[in-house]
């Protein structure tokens, strides 16, 4: 479909329907005429031209984390899948800050044509409402679900200093040691969460230790300054591998290939215990069918190629496409679940 210029559409009403031709039959062609100007000029028919047409210029896929990381990683690489798909540049623009809030806004607030997407994730879409005073969008209206992108994997693990092989005995250590800290990248942090629902679940009472990320934390248990660790995989996982930390179990529902001898923590005793950090594709509310069809063929077809998944696989993250329909129940009960665990945990940011 073609969008037809204000003034063609104007110059096409005829000449006939004028005050004279109003009086013999009625008013109702002169304002079918003005009504067919007025949705003109009010941009809906070029908005359904380019919802047809999409994608017609470059995409930017906002990921609201500083570059370098998984997130990074998952957006270029997907990303270059999915303009060959559209025939269009996807172009990643890293926009950090406030836990991902900063860019996740950005996405919000932009027009609802496709050509502006975001990087959303569990804390994001699901957790950051709860935990920051202010946050400048609500998940549950202000977006609209395009593909889930994939999951990554929480790993609980000790340092060698710690006389415990499995999370029992961790629980009865943790019971013996009132106050005993473990350390995630970050107050707020899906890790963070993790922690506090072990915490809850186990009545162990342990105390949060934040870090600025991953790095420094890992550092403190190499050292011994800490003891216990919540931790995504990939970080943590050449440690494991060579025996400086040991993995007792894992968060998600089943376990990780990367680890396929540890157990998650469901397995090892806490029934109903999963987190999933999830991450997927959103556009601000209002995106037009058409669009999103577009996007999420795209996305999920990237997805499910060999190399792309061979590529994340290796980086510790696990990529999965989805339904839009499915991204948006997930970022739904996931909005509720963590709600509810947050408030329990008293989790706040300012």
């Amino acid at each position: 479909m073609t969008a037809v210029p204000l003034a063609d559409l104007a110059s096409r009403i005829p000449a006939s329907v004028d005050m004279q031709t109003a009086g013999r039959h009625g008013a109702r062609p002169l304002m079918m005429a003005a009504a067919a100007v007025a949705v003109l000029a009010s941009g809906w028919l070029p908005s359904v031209a380019s919802a047809a047409d999409y994608p017609v210029k470059p995409i930017r896929f906002i990921v609201p984390y500083a570059a370098g990381g998984t997130t990074d990683l998952v957006a270029r690489t997907v990303g270059q899948k999915v303009a060959e798909k559209l025939g269009q540049p996807v172009v990643v623009e890293n926009r950090p800050g406030a836990g991902g809030n900063i860019g996740m806004e950005a996405v919000a607030k932009a027009a609802p044509d496709g050509y502006t997407i975001g990087f959303g994730a569990i804390s994001t879409n699901a957790l950051n409402p709860h935990i920051y005073k202010h946050v400048p969008f609500d998940p549950r209206k202000d977006f609209t679900a395009v593909s889930l992108l994939g999951t990554s994997t929480i790993v609980l693990e000790v340092s060698n200093s710690v006389p415990v092989k499995n999370v029992a005995e961790l629980v009865s250590y943790a019971k013996a040691h009132p106050g005993l800290t473990y350390a995630t990248a970050g107050t707020g942090t899906s890790m963070h969460l993790a922690g506090a629902m072990f915490s809850q679940m186990t009545q162990t009472g342990l105390t949060h230790v934040p870090y600025k990320g991953s790095s420094p934390a890992i550092n403190d248990m190499l050292g011994g300054h800490v003891q216990v660790m919540f931790d995504n995989l990939p970080a943590s996982l050449p440690h494991i591998q060579g025996g400086k930390l040991r993995a007792l179990a894992v968060a998600g529902k089943s376990r990780s290939p990367a680890l396929p001898n540890v157990p998650t923590l469901a397995e090892a005793g806490l029934a109903g215990y999963a987190i999933e950090p999830w991450f997927g594709v959103y556009g601000p509310a209002g995106l037009p069918a058409p669009v999103v069809q577009a996007l999420n063929a795209a996305f999920v077809e990237a997805l499910g190629n060999a190399d792309v998944k061979d590529k994340l696989v290796q980086a510790g993250f696990n990529p999965k496409g989805s339904s839009a329909g499915d991204l948006q129940s997930l970022t739904l009960s996931e909005y509720e679940k963590f709600g509810k665990v947050a408030k329990s945990a008293s989790i706040s940011m300012d």
